[in-house]
């Protein structure tokens, strides 16, 4: 997995969820665990998790923001400071890619 992977699913899965009204983030996920606002801030937790590893830093808890509509956002700031700090690692790529897919089948 490369770098332009991860930010291609990315874009595709902030497109499909960047026009969700609040009802809709707070419907339950496909598999009924949890909200799909619940599944998208651990995505961006564990990707926030990666970068920091790659960076070699402490992990740190990311904000949830409020309202849950501002999470495409934060989404993409985390991805790209993950791309930043991964350089070509493909391993990590291969991962982070890998969840954004999962998040993006279980919403």
């Amino acid at each position: 997995m490369s770098t332009d992977e991860l930010a291609i699913e990315t874009r595709r899965l902030v497109d499909r969820v960047s026009t969700w009204t609040p009802p809709r983030w707070a419907a339950s996920t496909a598999s009924g665990s949890g909200s799909r606002a619940d599944r998208f801030y651990a995505l961006i937790q564990e990707l926030a998790d990666q970068a920091a590893d790659a960076e070699g830093q402490p992990k740190r808890v990311v904000p949830r923001l409020s309202p849950d509509t501002a999470m495409p956002d934060q989404l993409r700031v985390v991805v790209a400071d993950l791309i930043a700090a991964a350089g070509n690692d493909e391993p990590r790529l291969a991962l982070a890619t890998k969840r954004v897919l999962s998040t993006k089948r279980a919403l």
